[in-house]
This record gives structure tokens, C-alpha cells and sequence, in this order.
């Protein structure tokens, strides 16, 4: 490409994004009034700062140091070797897979690629089925988190049925990923050379005292950093949607935190038949989860406690919102970088689509889990 062309896209996209930038802000301001919105978005900002950040961090911590301690104890491979004949019926993966959705649901979702990067690990596995590891992993990212973070809004038992959700939408996407590889790049039916037959292994050293304090300690620390990774998705994707979720204060517009322009409600009220028969979702606002999952699972958490207080939620909510935020946990925020550092990058688009596809069914598979959850207690 010439100097040229290169600097004409790069004006046209300047132009574009100018137009987007100004044309959104611009629309906002003008129903709310521009010093409104920006009271409204730093107000928000900082109550989901000091309301929700803090309080996932806290969560993130606590699940850290239990996670640690699993691996550490050997918690981790027993849940894999009860798992381990599931993984070839059910995800046509072998059964060391399971160690990574483990990992995955104790942590996030960049930890099937750490493990998929070691040979021990890796040599199990067909090359398309290595692939596949960027759907399977994500279906499963933030488990831990995000079940607990629901338990502790008083719907534990309406979480657990959004991971039998989340179950049958990471088996979707894993498949449908395998299966478009296989017809697109039948080359991919190899074997992955390399590693040896070792078995993967977690190294123990020092007494017991020291490696609990070691877990405990190591554990929140990682909790701490996987808190702060959170804070940019919930302050600045929380903000927009929010805005775009919720309407003015019972005075009009004052400037005061989660006043919007009720936007994706509108929409959603136009197609509201489709949400409440898939999902059972009773108020368009709840669309706003889900949409806020495809970025970050943490940011969309933080529409919960705001849901709960506004009296949108029940547990058929909650159970979809925990299938379709553990499946999607931010799915597009990451399978670029997850293919990319498999060296797939030109398969992103694939991953994308049946990633996708998974988190809707998902949503389903949750909803209706719960109506029958539902009709039993009567």
C-alpha cells in the first residue's frame, strides 16, 4: 500500500469515528443535556467504583486463595479424573481437557492457553481440537465469580441452574467449532507433535502450614490482579450501557448516577416476544446482561445489584444471566488474543460464530432448566 492510499484510510477512518463519536455523544447530550450526561457517567463511574469494583475485588480474592488451595491440594485433579469421561462423548475432546475447563471456571479464560502451551498438555490433542480449546475454555471463564457473586445476592440455587446452562452451550460451541474446522481445513486432523507422556503435574514443596499460607497468599494475590483487570470493563462498558439501559430520575434529569436514555429497552420492546420466549426475561432492561457479557462477564455483573434494586430480577434471570455470562464471559474482548497466541488468528472469525451461537443456547437451555426447576417445586 502507498503512502498515499495509507494516509487516506487513515483520514477516512478519523472521519468515521469523529461522526460515530459525536453522532452517539451528541444524541445522548441532547435528550439529557451534555453537562447531565457528564454528571451521569462520572457519578456512575465512581458508585460502580466503590459499590461493585470493591466488591467483586473481594470476591475475585476470596475465590483466588480457594482456587489455589485446590490446585495445590489436589482438589483440581480429582475434579478432572471424575470429568475425564465425559470430555470424548460430550465435547470430542480428550479427557485431559478437563484439567483446562477446571482452570478455567477457578480462574478465566486465558488459562486454557497457558495449558494448551505445554507440551504435556498440548500432545493429547489433534490440531483442530487444540483449536477448539479457545471455545471450550471461554464457555467456562469466571465460573467460580460469577456463581458466587449471584449466591451472594440471595440466588445460589438459581445459579446452579444457569451452569447446567452454561454446560450445554460451551458443548455447542465446541462442537460446531470442531465441525467447521474439520469441513474448511481437514488438514487440522493431525496429531500435535511434541511433549512426552508425562502426565501434567503440580509441584508441592514445604510443609503443610507453609503451603497453605503459600496458597492462601499467592491465591488473593492473583484475586487483587484479576479485580484490577476488571475495573476498566465495568467503569467504562457499565457506564455506557447503563445510560443506554436506564431512564431519567423521577425529577427529570439531574446529573445524578444511572439516569439514561432508555434505549435498549426501546429496542427491545420492539422484538420482546423473542426475549421472554427464549430467555423468560419479564422486563426489556434485562437485555442489557447479556449484551454487556459479549465484553466483559465482570462489567456485567455489576448490572445486578442496580437490576435487583429496581425489582427487574428474579431467579429465571438470574440462572440465564449465569449461563450466558459464563459461556460468553467476554468472548470478544479475548478470542482474538487466544487465537492469535494458538497462531490461528485467521480462524477468529469461526470461534466468534460459534461462540456466539453457544452463549444464545446457553441462555435457553437455562431458561427453560429453570421453568421446569420451577414447576417441580409446585
Amino acid at each position: 500500500m502507498s503512502k498515499l492510499k495509507f494516509l487516506t484510510k487513515r483520514r477516512i477512518e478519523a472521519a468515521i469515528f469523529l461522526l460515530i463519536f459525536f453522532g452517539f455523544f451528541g444524541g445522548v447530550g441532547r435528550i439529557m443535556g451534555v453537562p447531565n450526561m457528564m454528571n451521569t457517567l462520572m457519578k456512575t463511574s465512581h458508585d460502580l467504583l466503590l459499590n461493585t469494583v470493591f466488591y467483586l475485588m473481594g470476591i475475585t480474592v476470596l475465590t483466588g486463595a480457594l482456587s489455589k488451595l485446590f490446585v495445590e491440594f489436589g482438589v483440581v485433579r480429582l475434579l478432572e479424573t471424575l470429568l475425564r469421561p465425559l470430555m470424548k462423548p460430550l465435547y470430542n475432546l480428550p479427557g485431559v481437557a478437563a484439567l483446562g475447563g477446571v482452570m478455567t471456571f477457578l480462574s478465566d479464560n486465558p488459562a486454557i492457553i497457558s495449558l494448551s502451551k505445554d507440551s504435556n498438555f498440548s500432545h493429547y490433542f489433534k490440531k483442530y481440537q487444540l483449536i477448539s480449546l479457545t471455545n471450550f475454555g471461554t464457555a467456562f471463564g469466571m465460573g467460580l465469580v460469577v456463581i458466587v457473586f449471584m449466591a451472594s445476592m440471595g440466588y445460589g440455587t438459581a445459579a446452579i441452574v444457569g451452569l447446567i446452562g452454561s454446560f450445554a452451550g460451551s458443548i455447542v460451541s465446541t462442537r460446531l467449532m470442531q465441525r467447521s474446522l474439520l469441513k474448511n481445513h481437514p488438514e487440522l486432523n493431525d496429531e500435535v507433535q511434541g511433549g512426552n507422556e508425562q502426565e501434567i503435574s503440580f509441584k508441592s514443596e514445604g510443609n503443610v502450614f507453609l503451603r497453605v499460607l503459600n496458597s492462601l497468599l499467592d491465591g488473593g494475590k492473583s484475586g487483587v490482579e484479576l479485580g484490577l483487570a476488571i475495573i476498566p470493563g465495568v467503569l467504562i462498558i457499565s457506564s455506557v450501557v447503563m445510560m443506554l439501559t436506564f431512564g431519567a430520575g423521577a425529577n427529570g434529569y439531574d446529573g445524578s448516577a444511572y439516569q439514561g436514555v432508555g434505549l435498549l429497552p426501546y429496542l427491545a420492546a420492539k422484538v420482546d416476544f423473542i426475549f421472554k420466549w427464549l430467555f423468560g426475561f419479564t422486563n426489556p432492561e434485562l437485555i442489557a446482561f447479556p449484551i454487556t457479557s459479549l465484553g466483559a462477564v465482570g462489567a456485567a455483573l455489576s448490572l445486578v445489584p442496580k437490576f435487583q434494586a429496581s425489582g427487574l430480577i428474579d431467579g429465571n434471570a438470574i440462572a440465564v444471566f449465569t449461563a450466558m455470562g459464563m459461556c460468553w464471559s467476554g468472548y470478544l474482548s479475548t478470542h482474538t488474543a487466544m487465537m492469535d497466541s494458538l497462531g490461528f488468528r485467521h480462524l477468529t472469525s469461526k470461534a466468534i460464530v460459534a461462540h456466539t451461537i453457544g452463549g444464545l443456547v446457553a441462555g435457553i437451555v437455562a431458561h427453560w432448566a429453570y421453568v421446569l426447576y420451577a414447576l417441580a417445586l409446585l
